[in-house]
C-alpha cells in the first residue's frame, strides 16, 4: 500500500482590511480543503501582527 504524501503549512494569514476571525478563516479553509477531497490534520490559533498567540477574537 502506498504511503500518503502531504504538505505541511507553517505561516500566518492576515486580512487587508478587517481583523480576520479565527472561526471565519478556519471555516473557509476547511471548506476549501474538503472541496478538493483533501483532509486537514493539525492545530490553529489566533495571532497578532507580530505572530504572537492571542485569545480568539470570535
Amino acid at each position: 500500500m502506498k504511503k500518503p504524501i502531504g504538505v505541511q503549512i507553517e505561516g500566518s494569514i492576515y486580512a487587508n482590511e478587517d481583523d480576520l476571525g479565527h472561526n471565519q478563516f478556519l471555516n473557509a479553509f476547511i471548506e476549501f480543503v474538503e472541496s478538493k477531497g483533501w483532509f486537514f490534520g493539525g492545530g490553529t490559533h489566533q495571532v497578532d501582527e507580530e505572530g504572537g498567540k492571542i485569545d480568539d477574537i470570535d
